[in-house]
Parts: C-alpha cells; structure tokens; sequence
C-alpha cells in the first residue's frame, strides 16, 4: 500500500456541487491545508475568497467553463483571466464537446492555446469528459492536448455520466505527449482505486473522498 501521504500530495481536494455553502468551502479549505493535498478545487464564485482565507497555505485551483464546457472562447478566456485577478493558482478547463464531435480540431486547439495564454506559467488542465468519448476522440484529443501546450489533461467533471476509468488513465499515458501530465477525477471512491490510478500514470486525483475516508466519514461526491 502507497504511504497515504504520497497520494494526499496529488489530491485536488475538490468541491464543486451548486449548493456548496461558504462553510463548506471553508471546512474543505482547512481539510486541504491539514492533509497537505495538491490543492482545494472550488467554485469560480468562492476563489477571492478562499485565497484570502487560505493565503499561500494551499494552492487554488477552479473551473472554467463548468460543467458543459459550451461556453464561447472569449467567456472561457475572460472567465480564466478573472479567476486568475481573484488569486486561483490552477485552471481546470472543460472543452467544447460539440466541437469534438463535429471533427473541429482547429477550433479546439486554438481555444485550449487561448486558456494556456491567459494562465501563463501557471498550470492549465484540460477536462475532456471521456464519458462522452470514443476512444478514438481521446486519442485525438490527446494530441490536441499536447500541441497547444496545456499542463494537464483530465478525465472528468465529475458531473455527467461517469467519472475516470482505470482503462481511459491507461489510454492517456499511451497516446498524450511526455510534457503533459494526467488527472483522474469523478469516481475515486477508495486508496486502493487512488493507487492504481496513480500506478497507471496519474498524478493528480480529483475527488474528494480520499480526505473524508482519512477523516473517516462517509466517502460521499466527487
């Protein structure tokens, strides 16, 4: 079994329901901060205030154009920059499914290299949502990933039909480029299913379940 400390450190401690309340965010904050995770995964809305909060104890990270990804660029883009002024450290982005679907790669890799601008040097992860997915628009997608630069790509939102799959982790370390990095999120119910995501080239877990189960309450979310 992996020291549970070597899996808290890729943990994107995450909580992203629409009812999720100041204190809650607040409670997974303080959470992050004692299980010395990757970072607190919250709300656009709640970023200004969970930086000031947490100061430089924890990393920030949100989403953009969350959960269907449907946005236009410019919203995406301005929506990046915002969260950026507002003191976010990370940026987990959710392509234009549709685009995918209609074969518009041009258009994808231009919006994924517009978000990686906006961020600069900080980390953009891009969320494909494989749940809608062939496996041939994740291979494609990889290579999308890879050429515009992005810092990570990520299974899920954790919002639709299924979170990541031990198979999908596989088929990202198979086909996207050395410099990108990979996220398994929705679904990480236990250590053991955190483990073998990271065995199987993850380094980053969005969830929220790892850090309940080491604090003993009922692995419920994300």
């Amino acid at each position: 079994m992996m020291d549970k400390k070597l899996i808290f450190e890729k943990v994107d401690h995450t909580l992203l329901t629409q009812t999720a309340t100041w204190e809650e965010i607040k409670q997974i904050s303080d959470d992050a901060i004692t299980y010395k995770v990757a970072s607190v995964c919250i709300p656009p809305s709640y970023v200004k205030q969970v930086k000031e909060y947490v100061k430089d104890q924890i990393k920030v990270c949100t989403v953009i154009g969350f959960p269907n990804g449907y946005n236009t660029t410019a919203v995406k883009v301005f929506e990046t920059k915002d969260a950026i002024a507002n003191g976010a450290d990370e940026i987990d982005m959710v392509i234009n499914i549709g685009l995918l679907k209609d074969k518009k790669y041009g258009l994808l890799l231009e919006e994924i290299k517009q978000l990686k601008v906006a961020c600069g040097n900080l980390i953009l992860k891009v969320i494909i949502e494989t749940c809608l997915l062939t496996d041939e628009e994740k291979i494609k997608m990889c290579e999308i990933v890879t050429k515009a630069g992005a810092d990570f790509i990520k299974t899920s939102t954790g919002f639709s039909k299924a979170g990541a799959t031990f198979e999908d982790v596989a088929l990202f370390a198979m086909h996207v480029g050395k410099e990108v990095r990979i996220k398994a999120a929705g679904g990480i119910v236990s250590y053991d299913d955190a483990e073998k995501f990271i065995g199987l080239g993850a380094s980053r877990l969005g969830t929220s379940r790892i850090v309940k189960l080491a604090k003993n309450q009922e692995g419920t979310g994300y």
